[in-house]
């Protein structure tokens, strides 16, 4: 028999809604799984891909994922792991960094064997490059075998790419595929094999309401999968139906209802009622106590619904006035802090929007319609994006294909740096 636990999407150093707390919350959700490997003595910990949020981790991070790594070799559990689309370079992975340093195995077409179950890995392959694939893979004489990939796959929603077809056209049999990139947890059964996804142990978006956790998968005479939770960030989740004549008020009192001390406050307004300023919902969040609000009013208001008054006593004073009163989503304000008000420097303005808002569309597609939320999303939805071959359409966890380009978290000097050798 084999236990083992497996996990992915764990996206270390997404720096979510621009919040350092919710950098670390992604890399502390990791360090949990790695302890509660070790507490339970597992035979390997399994990552199906997106260890990292993008391509270019910053220091901080790839030595937050080290200390944590080594935990688990220090309690002799090995790691294994194949690349995701969020974290693949074009040379050298950092995965293969970690392994260079004995901390981790990258799983390919060679058999890397724990107990009884020989391992597999396919790192993600975008769609145009496909059709190369012959899913050779060396023999091996262990009494279970497992491939790990990440991708969408069929017969899972919003799947581009058929496990049947997959399995059917390895040279090895596999009992079971762990897959990764899709961030809500499930399993499915063809032909006897099973197909799971693991789910991301970290929301990484709004739309992501169930509990974080990993799977924990036995093979023995037959191929066993449950479920674990983690203990992340509490998110709340407030969905307001207004009344005629409802307005803020309604809204306030809806969100006075829970607790929000450290809480991801997410509010969502429909119905009809009168014209809402997301942002005056979004500072009462924060006084109770949030970490982090974000409002989304789906309703369509036009702008002569808003009352506006301006004043141009002081110029920067009147635009910031302007912004606030406009109602502008979240999003829209990030946008309009790193064109007029950020340290950015002015050559980098442009490269830094164009980030910002690939990375907002990615998160939710909606995130920058009509007066919408600020929200930073990225799972569970589908998304427009493209793949990391550059020209395919996105993945239902509203992540881009491609690893996105280096955050402007902000930040000084060495955090902010990565291993350039390995860029």
């Amino acid at each position: 028999m084999t236990r083992v636990i497996h996990t992915g999407d764990t996206h270390i150093g997404y720096q979510q809604y621009h919040a350092p707390e919710r950098r670390a919350d992604f890399l502390d959700a990791f360090r949990q799984v790695v302890s509660d490997a070790v507490d339970d003595d597992v035979g390997a910990v399994v990552h199906a891909g997106d260890l990292f949020h993008d391509r270019r981790p910053t220091l901080t991070d790839i030595m937050g994922t080290l200390d944590v790594l080594k935990d688990l070799d220090a309690a002799g559990i090995p790691f294994l792991a194949v690349v995701g689309n969020h974290e693949a370079k074009r040379d050298a992975q950092w995965l293969d960094l970690y392994e260079r340093l004995g901390l981790a195995t990258r799983l390919g077409e060679e058999p890397t064997v724990v107990g009884d179950t020989a391992f597999y890995g396919l790192d993600f392959v975008p769609r145009s490059k496909r059709d190369d694939l012959d899913y050779e893979f060396a023999p091996h004489d262990a009494d279970h075998a497992a491939l790990v990939t990440h991708g969408l796959f069929q017969p899972f929603d919003h799947g581009d790419w058929d496990a049947a077809e997959v399995l059917a056209e390895s040279s090895v049999h596999f009992d079971a595929m762990l897959l990764g990139d899709n961030h809500k947890p499930g399993k499915q059964e063809i032909d006897g094999q099973w197909v799971t996804y693991c789910g991301s142990t970290e929301r990484a978006s709004a739309s992501e309401r169930e509990d974080r956790g990993y799977n924990i998968v036995t093979f023995d005479e037959t191929t066993h999968i449950t479920r674990r939770g983690l203990d992340t960030r509490e998110f709340v989740f407030v969905d307001v139906e207004l009344a005629e004549s409802e307005g803020v008020e309604r809204v306030r009192s809806k969100v006075g209802q829970h607790d929000l001390e450290g809480a991801v406050v997410v509010v969502s307004i429909d119905g009809d009622g009168d014209p809402i300023a997301p942002a005056s919902v979004e500072e009462y969040a924060l006084e109770a106590g949030a970490l982090v609000a974000r409002v989304t009013d789906h309703r369509e208001l036009s702008a002569d619904e808003r009352e506006t008054t301006v004043s141009f006593a002081d110029p920067d004073d009147a635009v910031t006035e302007r912004v606030r009163e406009l109602g502008l989503s979240g999003a829209a304000r990030d946008i309009d802090e790193t064109v007029r008000a950020s340290k950015v420097a002015d050559a980098n303005v442009a490269d830094t929007v164009e980030d910002r808002i690939r990375e907002l569309l990615e998160e939710d597609p909606d995130s920058l319609a009509g007066s919408g939320e600020g929200d930073d999303a990225e799972t569970a939805d589908h998304a427009a994006t493209t793949e990391a071959d550059g020209g395919e359409a996105g993945s239902p966890n509203g992540q881009s294909e491609t690893a996105p380009a280096a955050s402007a978290d902000g930040g000084d000097g060495e955090d902010q740096s990565s291993m350039e050798e390995f860029l």
